[in-house]
């Protein structure tokens, strides 16, 4: 994102930088409130395999180990604990028998519809709470702030962090 010819960008204030280090913490709490519904039905690193399959479709494990900045064994342990629980199909490649796909059931799509409806649920909640005015405004500074940082700022570090 470029500036106009001719506007000078302020450094961002403290009051500023801590506003934002903040709404990181709350909505990073969002998140995980979320997660609440899962009540140890699956963990943590179980569940961002399954919202990564969930947005990509039926994945090689090998390309789910990448997204998510994991060693290979790890999504084998992953994926044989929700092939286990009935969250996830294991497969192979028809045309490389060698190559183990993933792909979430229909179990593993509902659980993840659920906790995304709770998310947003209790986006919802706090923001209802907001005038309209100060809403818009919210929106309109995380729209810029994603495409200052760009959609793929997280890819590189740990695969896109699916949470």
């Amino acid at each position: 994102m470029q500036e106009p010819p001719g506007v000078q960008m302020l450094p961002t204030s403290s009051a500023e930088l801590i506003a934002f280090e903040t709404a990181t913490k709350d909505l990073v709490g969002v998140a995980l409130r979320s997660l609440e519904l899962l009540e140890g039905e699956v963990s943590l690193p179980q569940f961002r395999l399954m919202l990564l399959l969930a947005e990509r479709g039926r994945t090689t494990s090998t390309q789910a180990a990448d997204a998510l900045g994991l060693a290979g064994s790890s999504i084998t342990r992953l994926g044989d604990r929700l092939n286990t629980s009935g969250h996830l199909l294991r497969g192979t490649d028809p045309a490389n028998r060698s190559v183990v796909t993933l792909e979430l059931t229909a179990r593993g799509h509902d659980l993840v519809a659920q906790v995304t409806n709770r998310r947003r649920q209790e986006l919802s909640r706090a923001l209802d709470g907001l005038e309209p005015s100060e809403r818009a405004a919210c929106a309109r500074g995380l729209r810029a702030l994603h495409e200052r940082l760009g959609a793929d700022y997280t890819i590189g570090l740990h695969g896109p962090m699916p949470l």
